[in-house]
C-alpha cells in the first residue's frame, strides 16, 4: 500500500480573464494619462543618451536655429529681433523660447569682458525651462510678441520650443508636469539628455548639433557680403590696464555670420544650430556682438530689419492697453515710465523724477487745467509716500494720476484672452502631428502687467517722459513712433 500523500496547500488560482482585465487596464491608463510623446521619448531614447540625434529628428530635413535668452523681458526681446535676423540670413527656422523670469539667467558684461560661457547659458536657459514648465508658467515669447506679419510674408520660419523638444528629442516637455513619482526619474532623466544634447554640453557633430563657442569677447559678428571686413579687429578691444589687470588675451574680430555658419560653411550640414546670448548694443564706435546693417544687395535682409525694427505686442495686449486709456483715462495724458528700484537706476531717483517734474512744468505753462498723468514704475504703490509721486497724488487739484495693477480686471482679462489665442503655436510645414496641441493642463496665467502698461503709454496723446538708460523706455519711443495707429482705431 502506497503511503498516503500529505495535502499540499494550494494557491487559489486567479481566473485567466481577471489578469487580462487588470493588465489592459493599467495600460490604457498610462497611455492615455502620459504623453503619447512621452512614452515614445521614454522607449527611445538611446540617441539621446549617446550624445546624438534621432533619426526621426535628421528625417525632418530642417535646419533649426536657437540661442540663449537672458535677464529682463527688455533685453529679451532685443534679443528674439537679432535671433530673427540670424534665422533669415542663414535660412534656418528659428526655435522660439519662453519668456524667462526677471533675470532668471545673467549673461554678465561684456564691456568688461567677464561673461558666462555659451554652453553654461544655453544650459541654464534649459533649466529655467524645465522649472517653467513644473510651476506652469511657462509662456512663449511669440504669445507676447506679434510675428505673424513675419511669418505670413516668409521672412522667417518659427517652431515653439516645446514642440522641437517633443519632434526632435521624442518627448513632450509635458512631461515635467506629471506627478507621477514612479515616472519622474525616467522623466527627469530624459529632458536632462535633451537639454545636454540641444545646449551642446555633449560638444558639436556634423549632422546634429553645431554649438557656438564665440560670444561677445572674442567676436563681433556681421553680414559682410564681400566687403573685405571679415576677419578684421573690431574698433573695441580690451585697454592695456584692463588686460594687466585681468590677465586677458582677448582680440575681437568681425567676424561674417554667412560665410562662418551659413551656406558652404563647414556647419551647414549640422541640423540645429546653437548660439548663447544674441545680445548687443552700441559701445564705444562699436557693437558689442552683433553689427549686422541694412545692403541694399539684398532686397529680403531690408524688409526683414525694416519689419523687426518694430514688433508690435499681439492684439490682446495693445487692445488691453487702448480700453485702459479710453475708458479709464478717458482724457488726454502724459505717461511717465519711471524705473527707480533695479540695478543702475536705485541711485538716481532725483534725476528721474526730475524729467518727469520738467514736463509737467512744461505742459502747465500751456494752460492745462487738470494734467492726467499714467503712472509705470517697479516702485510699490505703498512706498510713494515721501516721493514725487506721493505729491503728485496729493496734488489733486492740478493732477490726476492713474496706475495699473496686475489684480486690475483689464489686466486679467488680457491674460485670460491671450490664453485662449495660442499665438504661440506656429509650426513647420511637416510637424502636423503636434500641430494644436495644448501643453500642460491648468496653466497659471501669464503676468502681462508690464506688456499692457506699455501699450496704455503708447496712447499717451501729451507726451512721454522715459527712464534714461531704460530698454522699456527705448520699446516704448518705438511703439509711439512706428505702432501707436492702434490707439486711433
Amino acid at each position: 500500500m502506497l503511503p498516503k500523500r500529505k495535502p499540499q496547500n494550494r494557491v487559489p488560482l486567479v481566473p485567466v480573464s481577471v489578469v487580462i482585465i487588470v493588465v489592459s487596464f493599467m495600460f490604457l491608463y498610462y497611455y492615455y494619462m502620459m504623453p503619447s510623446s512621452s512614452l515614445n521619448g521614454l522607449s527611445k531614447n538611446m540617441a539621446l543618451h549617446s550624445g546624438q540625434c534621432s533619426s526621426q529628428a535628421l528625417a525632418l530635413g530642417e535646419k533649426f536655429v536657437w540661442y540663449a535668452p537672458h535677464s529682463g523681458f527688455s533685453n529679451q526681446l532685443s534679443e528674439f529681433k537679432n535671433a530673427i535676423l540670424m534665422a533669415g540670413i542663414l535660412n534656418r527656422t528659428l526655435i522660439v523660447p519662453p519668456i524667462l523670469d526677471h533675470h532668471a539667467v545673467a549673461l554678465g558684461s561684456c564691456p568688461k569682458f567677464r561673461v558666462f560661457d555659451p554652453n553654461e547659458i544655453r544650459i541654464s536657459v534649459w533649466n529655467h525651462v524645465i522649472e517653467l514648465m513644473r510651476e506652469r508658467r511657462y509662456i512663449s515669447i511669440a504669445e507676447i510678441i506679434d510675428v505673424s506679419s513675419l511669418v505670413s510674408k516668409s521672412l522667417v520660419r518659427v517652431i515653439d520650443l516645446r514642440d522641437f523638444v517633443s519632434i526632435w528629442c521624442g518627448i513632450s516637455l509635458d512631461s515635467a508636469c506629471l506627478n507621477d513619482s514612479t515616472l519622474q526619474s525616467s522623466v527627469s532623466e530624459t529632458l536632462k539628455q535633451c537639454g545636454s544634447l540641444i545646449a551642446g554640453l555633449r560638444g558639436s557633430d556634423n549632422k546634429c548639433v553645431h554649438a557656438i563657442r564665440n560670444d561677445c569677447r572674442t567676436t563681433v559678428w556681421i553680414y559682410d557680403q564681400g566687403g573685405g571686413e571679415d576677419g578684421t579687429l573690431d574698433p573695441f578691444q580690451p585697454d592695456e590696464q584692463l588686460k594687466k589687470k585681468k590677465n586677458l588675451s582677448y582680440v575681437r574680430k568681425r567676424r561674417d555670420v554667412f560665410k562662418s555658419l551659413g551656406p558652404g560653411s563647414k556647419v551647414e550640414s549640422a541640423s540645429l544650430l546653437a548660439f548663447g546670448s544674441l545680445f548687443s548694443s552700441p559701445y564705444k564706435g562699436s557693437e558689442l556682438y552683433m553689427d549686422i546693417r541694412e545692403s541694399p544687395q539684398d532686397q529680403r535682409l531690408q524688409s526683414l530689419m525694416r519689419e523687426i525694427k518694430y514688433l508690435p505686442f499681439v492684439p490682446e495686449i495693445m487692445s488691453a492697453g487702448k480700453e485702459f486709456a479710453r475708458r479709464t483715462i478717458k482724457a488726454p495724458f502724459l505717461c511717465a515710465q519711471l524705473r527707480l528700484l533695479d540695478g543702475q537706476f536705485k541711485n538716481h531717483h532725483k534725476a528721474t523724477f526730475q524729467g518727469l517734474r520738467q514736463s509737467l512744468e512744461s505742459l502747465g505753462q500751456k494752460g492745462s487745467e487738470q494734467i492726467h498723468i499714467f503712472i509705470m514704475t517697479d516702485l510699490p504703490r505703498d512706498n510713494w509716500t515721501g516721493t514725487y509721486l506721493g505729491d503728485l497724488v496729493n496734488d489733486a487739484h492740478n493732477y490726476k494720476v492713474y496706475f495699473l495693477r496686475d489684480t486690475d480686471e483689464v489686466v486679467r482679462q488680457a491674460a485670460v484672452k491671450l490664453m485662449a489665442a495660442g499665438h504661440g503655436q506656429r509650426f513647420i510645414t511637416n510637424s502636423k502631428t503636434v500641430a494644436g496641441k495644448k501643453y500642460c493642463s491648468n496653466p497659471s496665467l501669464p503676468d502681462v502687467l508690464l506688456y499692457v502698461e506699455q501699450a496704455v503709454c503708447g496712447c499717451a496723446s501729451l507726451g512721454f517722459v522715459g527712464t534714461s538708460g531704460s530698454t522699456i523706455a527705448e520699446n516704448i519711443e518705438l511703439m509711439r513712433k512706428y505702432g501707436s495707429d492702434y490707439c486711433r482705431s
